[in-house]
């Protein structure tokens, strides 16, 4: 019991010992999700769900179900998780459930009830460990004032952890992906790059302190910015990438968008990581899948486009429209299809 405990302070200390969660993942946080084409391809048949109170399905690649229960009330309801993004397990706890949370957030609305959603390879990792990452699920989900009230767990041979999570709004407030209209500007809550820095920390064991609490911060304060300056049209940014998921919001809603590639900010030390070789094999497969939509003027390099395409995990929220505070990185057109600038 002593060597256990001994193990997980390492971890939670972030020494490079014995044990690092993320050794025992093929892949980290949401660069893990199964690629967009193949994504859609496979659930392509299952859309179209009966019932006039479903307000929001599959159609349009939202981030949450919504469902009208009364004429001022719509339940959203979503669920995500992944493998470990960090080592330190009450890191990667905060990490996933903030991810969770987004997609209510996202869809404008307020998360009232969570449950936990954990694989876990008992006979290889400690439980103690297991309830640090329980528990920093449990501090973002207080932060959000959402209770987290049990979860299913099942034996792993690879850890994974998330919840599901449901929430409330007003059915005529929603932000979704096929509501954009053309001439509206973008908005960008979150700097994007935690894709490079998670992957380098997976290969090297170095700690990026502000990647990781970008990860952990709720979109809460930025949705209901955008709730209050009546905007229509929003998604989060994960694991598509920035590219990924505005293709989908662009497609959904049939206008394009142009992009200014240098307005985009960056988390700190993302262009070192991308410079020394850390892009994942997600961001590529991001990349590729929305390259014949891509238009990038003279002077855009391959690094940049990279940059826009690396696979976030708990990024911030891409809207269509201007708030306060946040930074604006291009603007929504006519036409069809994205332009780097």
């Amino acid at each position: 019991m002593n060597e256990v405990k001994t193990s997980v302070q390492q971890l939670d200390d972030g020494a490079t010992g014995a044990l690092r969660l993320t050794d025992y993942a093929h892949g980290g946080g949401c660069a893990c999700k199964i690629p967009p084409g193949e994504l859609e391809d496979a659930v392509r048949g299952l859309i179209g769900q009966p019932g006039a109170e479903v307000l929001v399905g599959l159609e349009s690649g939202d981030d949450a179900a919504a469902v009208l229960v009364r004429d001022d009330l719509a339940v959203l309801t979503t669920a995500d998780f992944f493998t470990p993004v960090v080592d330190n397990a009450f890191d990667w706890g905060r990490i996933a459930a903030a991810n969770a949370l987004s997609d209510i957030y996202a869809m404008g609305g307020r998360p009232i009830t969570a449950i936990n959603l954990v694989g876990w390879p008992r006979g290889v990792l400690p439980m103690e460990l297991m309830t640090e990452v329980l528990r920093g699920g449990l501090s973002v989900a207080s932060e959000a004032a959402c209770p987290v009230l049990g979860g299913h767990s099942i034996d792993d041979p690879e850890p994974k952890y998330g919840m599901a999570v449901t929430g409330v709004a007003h059915p005529d407030r929603l932000l979704r992906n096929d509501a954009a209209q053309p001439g509206m500007p973008i908005t960008l809550t979150k700097p994007i790059g935690v894709g490079l820095l998670n992957n380098r920390h997976k290969q090297t064991g170095e700690v990026f302190a502000e990647a990781v609490e970008t990860m952990a911060r709720l979109n809460r304060d930025a949705a209901d910015a955008a709730v209050a300056a009546g905007v229509r049209a929003a998604t989060d940014v994960t694991g598509f990438g920035l590219l990924g998921h505005l293709f989908k919001m662009v497609r959904a809603s049939e206008v394009g968008a142009v992009i200014d590639v240098k307005a985009v900010p960056l988390v700190a030390g993302a262009r070192a990581a991308l410079r020394d070789g850390f892009v994942s094999g997600g961001t590529r497969r991001n990349l590729e899948w929305v390259r014949p939509h891509l238009g990038a003027a003279p002077g855009v390099s391959e690094d940049e486009l990279l940059l826009l395409a690396d696979a976030q995990t708990s990024g911030g929220l891409l809207v269509v429209g201007e708030l306060p505070g946040y930074p604006v990185i291009g603007h929504t057109t006519a036409g069809p299809g994205i332009e780097i600038r």
